[in-house]
């Protein structure tokens, strides 16, 4: 008899495969990944399913996401612009953080989830994942306008959270 697979099976299944291909990244081009590891990354076919060009730019983004993938054009293959947020043009040291989250958008496309990104970017970085998303939302509060006016975050991390994180947005929620 065969058996029939559900959504949530899908969904298990890619934060499983997720969590694999993260870990053997890191296994590759870690244990430190930075700016150049991020680079043979992008360049690597096995890691990266479509070319990507970071540029240093929030053209299209919203308040508080730091990057986001743009597609050239219909084709995937003609690759994506990795928009950055220009704040940090001059930390390359927290690139491969904000790059790895967007990246599960150009591999999986909106299949994947908030929950997802953070997965494999942590894997990939060598990081437990709720360090890493509490990374993901530092940086997203560093450019976000108006956080100085809103309140802290409570204690402990919902990741249902709507983009809030602590009261910025890392895109968690909108990708």
């Amino acid at each position: 008899m065969a058996q029939i697979l559900t959504l949530d099976d899908a969904k298990r299944s890619l934060a499983g495969h997720l969590a694999d291909r993260g870990a053997a990244i890191h296994a590759k081009y870690g244990p430190r990944v930075g700016w150049a590891e991020l680079q043979r990354i992008l360049q690597d076919k096995e890691c990266c399913r479509y070319p990507v060009e970071i540029v240093f730019s929030e053209e299209g983004m919203e308040d508080g996401e730091f990057a986001h993938p743009f597609a050239k054009s219909d084709d995937p293959n003609e690759g994506y612009v990795m928009r950055i947020h220009p704040f940090f043009a001059t930390e390359p040291a927290v690139v491969p953080a904000l790059v790895l989250y967007q990246l599960v958008l150009v591999n999986y496309g909106d299949f994947a989830s908030p929950e997802d990104a953070e997965t494999f970017g942590a894997a990939v970085l060598g990081l437990d994942r709720e360090a890493y998303y509490d990374q993901l939302c530092e940086l997203a509060d560093m450019v976000s306008t108006g956080i100085a006016t809103m309140e802290p975050a409570a204690a402990g991390h919902d990741h249902d959270h709507g983009g809030g994180c602590g009261g910025g947005g890392c895109g968690c929620s909108g990708h």
